[in-house]
């Protein structure tokens, strides 16, 4: 039978739907509306996930669930760390060399080395708390007072983040955005540390895109095998124990951020947290399923489970 318009609508709802049911669990002590229950199977293995996707067309969100729950940030926190160096560089924006590299590799390949250098070049959560002023972030913060050099501690929310890269396509002088976003749409597959980035978006949608990913948590198999190298002993994590105010430092956290679609029609940002233990390639593989799912104006889906 063929689908009118309108069934057809009304059939991509109701996928949508199901793919969050089954992948999601709604996080404790929030006042979301209550959700159809999830899959046996599914339960078993809940994810929690703070999800926003903004067409920039419109000017609305697509996607908008637990948005304000705060993750820790893992690498995506590499983005605010960059924008507070750049910030100041102004007129020109010139960068010197050793600099440049080390952000390039921060950017593309989620050098941890090169994250601590500019963390304490900058005088550590001070960035954050800069960053957060300069943006109107209103949920972002630095990390826990018990951990103050661990930079992936810090807290972010999907809402906050999806304000990061409207600054940036926005609002950001043309050098800085040029600058940033060049390198995001240069993601390297494999990370400095051996994990493989091509998850949740680059998962999902074909190019173009742009992304800065975020994991934390999961030991040393990243799935790149002989590209790993050291990352030079940079505390992206410390000890994983309950955090203060509601921040999991336990559960493996694993996030994808960046701009999907011509023109960055999209901006997207799915952060998400996965039972202790779970195996780094499961974790990818549901949040990539999780991402696919989304209504992302511009996206063009992959074929199913190509990364």
């Amino acid at each position: 039978m063929q689908l009118t318009p309108d069934r057809r609508r009304t059939g991509h709802r109701a996928f949508v739907a199901l793919a969050l049911a089954a992948l999601l669990a709604a996080p404790t002590g929030t006042t979301a509306a209550p959700q159809p229950p999830a899959p046996r199977a599914a339960a078993a293995a809940p994810l929690t996930a703070g999800i926003a996707v903004f067409d920039r067309r419109t000017g609305t969100f697509t996607e908008r669930r637990h948005a304000d729950r705060r993750f820790r940030s893992a690498s995506v926190v590499k983005l605010l760390i960059a924008l507070d160096f750049l910030w100041t560089r102004g007129p020109s924006y010139a960068v010197p060399p050793a600099d440049r590299r080390r952000l390039d590799a921060m950017l593309r390949s989620s050098d941890d080395s090169a994250a601590q250098y500019f963390w304490k070049r900058g005088g550590g959560a001070a960035a954050v708390t800069r960053m957060a002023s300069r943006l109107a972030l209103t949920r972002t913060a630095g990390p826990p007072p018990a951990y103050p050099g661990f930079w992936g501690y810090t807290a972010v929310t999907a809402a906050d983040t999806v304000k990061v890269y409207r600054y940036l396509l926005d609002s950001a002088p043309a050098a800085v955005r040029d600058f940033v976003l060049g390198r995001l749409r240069r993601s390297a597959r494999c990370a400095a540390d051996g994990f493989d980035q091509r998850f949740g978006i680059p998962g999902a949608f074909e190019r173009p895109w742009a992304v800065k990913q975020g994991w934390s948590g999961f030991g040393a198999a990243g799935g790149c095998g002989g590209h790993r190298r050291p990352g030079g002993g940079a505390p992206a994590a410390g000890p994983r124990t309950a955090g203060p105010g509601g921040l999991d430092l336990v559960r493996e956290a694993l996030h994808t951020t960046g701009t999907v679609g011509a023109g960055d029609r999209s901006i997207v940002t799915v952060l998400t947290l996965h039972p202790d233990g779970t195996p780094y390639g499961t974790a990818t593989a549901r949040l990539t399923a999780l991402t696919r799912s989304l209504r992302v104006p511009g996206g063009v889906r992959t074929a199913h489970g190509q990364p």
